[in-house]
């Protein structure tokens, strides 16, 4: 036990974890990034694919990238969006697709 205990992450580590899967206690945001995770999408076509208003979508995006789970650019006028190419989107997707074809009946057939 004394091993363990010498292991163990900070607090603030902990801390950090706890705030990426707030970030993904919403379902609309839930969804949001999963979207991204497969396509680069501005928030006009977000919105009408997740059926929101731009300005819910946009508070979502803004919150995700807050957390270091998406990224953005700038083409024009436009801002598209994008999961982030880091280790911890990347195993956040792969966990949502999991947990999905566990937790859904109807995905159990994949």
């Amino acid at each position: 036990m004394e091993q363990e205990l010498q292991n163990m992450p900070s607090v603030e580590n902990f801390q950090t974890l706890s705030d990426i899967f707030k970030q993904l206690g919403d379902g609309s945001r839930l969804r949001i990034f999963w979207l991204l995770c497969h396509c680069e999408e501005c928030v006009v076509n977000l919105s009408a694919m997740v059926g929101m208003s731009s300005p819910a979508v946009s508070h979502h995006l803004k919150l995700l990238r807050a957390a270091g789970l998406i990224v953005n650019r700038r083409a024009g006028k436009e801002v598209y969006y994008t999961a982030a190419n880091t280790q911890q989107a990347q195993l956040l997707h792969h966990m949502i697709e999991d947990l999905v074809v566990i937790a859904c009946p109807s995905k159990q057939n994949l």
